[in-house]
């Protein structure tokens, strides 16, 4: 199986939302698209450990709110790496409102959202599948894109939660990168290899930093982490001890250094 063709799917970035007044869920979603238009319904997956999958058949009720390209990493974080069954997702300093339904929508570092009442669900597998009929939605800002999976995985350098569907182990993405590695050896003839080796991927070079061992961000000394003070060009060793993950929040000593 070729994992890296999967990376070729188009997924946007979502913030999903289920509970009312009283219990409060939420998670980061990569899934999450229109079924029907009449009536309009969109359809979510969610993953069956998630805490916001109870909730959801609790309520019968969910949101999706679509995130703006430059959103604010910190909403992933807290949305994508935490359980809402012991922590408070949302925070002071977050938009958001209360639907119809009773159900919560984020607001902040938002483009656009939807309120969605469950009409019928199914079992594929580890992730539940529910089919929501668009109660309310709200187009928030206009003119501003919206975050795409593609983006936050070629730019912002994150990569998709454990819970997630799309989520692939990087075990599986180097094992399968050096039994392709290893075919091209055996094919091509020495000036060949240079070339190869002239024209690493990105995702090779990205091996000689560090990964986190929470969520398999991968730290690249060539592009540093501007947004949190680390220029380009700093090797990880150099790196404050304070400083934290930018896709999970985790600290330094979690990170595992790769490619020596």
């Amino acid at each position: 199986m070729n994992y890296e063709a999967f990376y070729k799917i188009s997924y946007g970035l979502f913030v999903i939302c289920s509970g009312d007044k009283n219990q409060k869920s939420g998670y980061i979603a990569n899934t999450a698209f229109q079924v029907t238009s009449e009536p309009p319904q969109l359809a979510i997956s969610c993953h069956k450990n998630n805490h916001t999958n109870k909730v959801i058949n609790d309520t019968g009720v969910f949101s999706v709110s679509i995130l703006k390209q430059e959103a604010d990493k910190s909403i992933i974080q807290q949305f994508g790496y935490e359980t809402s069954s012991k922590t408070d997702k949302f925070t002071a300093g977050l938009d958001f409102r209360y639907g119809d339904t009773g159900v919560p929508i984020m607001l902040s570092e938002c483009v656009a959202w939807f309120e969605c009442k469950v009409t019928m669900q199914f079992d594929v597998g580890s992730h539940i599948l529910f089919v929501g009929e668009v109660m309310n939605d709200e187009l928030l800002e206009p003119d501003m894109d919206p975050l795409t999976y593609d983006y936050y995985r070629t730019v912002k350098r994150g990569i998709a939660p454990p819970n997630a569907p799309t989520y692939i182990d990087r075990k599986k993405l180097k094992k399968e990168r050096e039994e392709r590695e290893e075919e091209q050896r055996r094919s091509e003839n020495q000036e060949d290899k240079k070339d190869v080796s002239d024209n690493n991927t990105t995702e090779e070079k990205e091996e000689n930093g560090a990964q986190c061992l929470v969520c398999g961000y991968i730290y690249d000394p060539e592009k540093g982490d501007p947004d949190g003070g680390i220029p380009p060009g700093t090797p990880f060793e150099d790196i404050p001890d304070d400083w934290i993950c930018p896709n999970c929040g985790a600290t330094k000593d979690m990170f595992e250094v790769i490619g020596k």
